[in-house]
């Protein structure tokens, strides 16, 4: 019917007041008015089409905007049609028909974008959940054993959160999740049992460290109670954390005896150093005396006098490490030239050095005196080249000579 088609046009009223309407099908009775005008019996049944024609904008309005599923639409449109092929009103009731007819286009359009989103998000779906089980498995083979627990539990929610997928992925997807979970929990019970077992075990050795540390506490061997702490520490650090409530106290007592012990060897080393460093005074004092005797002039009462300053030097004890090398240098040099000065006094009385200088000379003199006759023999027969040269070498021995009187005599003084 057309939009400014009067509804009234499709029926008609009888004498008896029975009232038809016209439809492709025929005419056919919607009701009888008796003792009634006509145009108001008819009205009375348009009226009805009115009525049947709003239902039908209605439906047409929310299946446009959506507010109604396919499913529901079509439920809603099968009805509206059999009130609509059945009714007992009057108007174009096969226009309402086409109309209804007009939706179901609409409906396979909305079916194919419901499917489409449905699609969509199953695949969404599929892919958030795909990253749960893939992070649940990197979670389950790492060590994470803090964060992990939090992170499961994020996850699980995320999960919960999510639509499910048909059956066979869901389940695929959810058994590699929950294995995950599974591995991952018992890892880490694993894990923390084996810790608790290592912290027990860390616990009996630091009460034995403890004991053994408070028995050197006051020691007074500094050298080797040090050592032996040293390796007591050693073995507390390679036996890893104890159990929380007794680590902190274990530790504190070990470090007690520990501190008692360092802080006696601290002020023993601090007498000590006060003592060494009144040792390296006196013993400077020593060293200057000492350098006087250098250069030796008088060997004996260098010697005597070093020997002297020995005996005291002993007497006095030790000095700082950081001074004892200058120190000991300062009176090696004052050593050293003494024991240089009595070797060379040596040197020159070693009868058997004097002996081989002044055997040296003589056969020098001999030579000379050998020379100094061949050089007259030559000259006596007129040779004066062979006298010459034996003259020469006369010379030349008794520049020799005098060089081995000169070390005779250093060996005779």
């Amino acid at each position: 019917m057309s939009p400014d088609a009067d509804p009234a046009s499709f029926g008609r009223v009888d004498a008896d007041g029975t009232v038809y309407v016209r439809t492709a099908a025929g005419e056919r009775s919607v009701g009888q008015v008796p003792d009634t005008d006509p145009a108001e019996a008819l009205q009375f049944f348009v009226r009805r089409y009115t009525a049947l024609e709003l239902e039908v904008s209605l439906l047409e309005k929310r299946i446009a905007s959506g507010t109604l599923s396919p499913d529901d639409a079509a439920a809603a449109i099968k009805t509206v049609r059999s009130t609509v092929t059945d009714a007992h009103a009057v108007g174009d009731l096969d226009g309402l028909l086409a109309r209804l007819d007009a939706l179901q286009p609409v409906l396979d359009e909305a079916r194919a974008a419901r499917r489409a989103e449905r699609a969509r998000q199953q695949e969404e779906t599929k892919a958030a959940k795909e990253r749960c089980v893939a992070e649940a498995e990197r979670l389950a083979a790492g060590t994470d054993w803090r964060g992990g627990v939090n992170r499961f539990r994020s996850l699980l929610e995320e999960w919960k959160q999510l639509p499910r997928l048909d059956r066979t992925t869901d389940g695929e997807l959810w058994h590699r999740f929950s294995s995950a979970r599974t591995t991952y929990t018992r890892r880490r019970k694993a894990h923390f049992a084996q810790q608790a077992e290592q912290r027990e075990h860390a616990r009996v050795v630091k009460e034995r460290l403890v004991k053994a540390a408070e028995a050197l506490a006051d020691s007074t061997d500094w050298g080797e109670t040090t050592r032996e702490l040293r390796g007591l520490m050693a073995e507390w650090k390679a036996a890893g954390p104890a159990p929380r409530d007794v680590d902190e106290t274990l530790w504190k007592q070990f470090r007690a005896a520990q501190d008692h012990f360092f802080a006696a060897k601290q002020a023993a080393f601090a007498a000590q150093d006060a003592e060494f460093r009144e040792n390296q005074t006196k013993k400077e004092a020593l060293l200057v005396e000492a350098e006087r005797l250098v250069p030796v002039t008088d060997l004996n009462s260098a010697k005597r006098r070093f020997r002297e300053i020995l005996d005291q030097w002993a007497d006095i004890g030790k000095v700082p490490r950081d001074a004892m090398r200058s120190i000991d240098n300062r009176l090696r040099a004052v050593e050293s030239a003494i024991r240089q000065a009595e070797d060379e006094r040596w040197r020159r009385t070693n009868p058997e050095t004097r002996a081989r200088a002044e055997d040296t000379a003589a056969k020098l003199e001999a030579q000379i005196s050998e020379l100094e006759a061949k050089a007259a023999r030559a000259e006596a027969r007129g040779d004066t080249r062979a006298a010459r040269e034996a003259a020469s070498s006369a010379d030349t021995y008794r520049q020799w000579l005098e060089q081995a009187r000169r070390a005779a005599s250093d060996f005779s003084g």
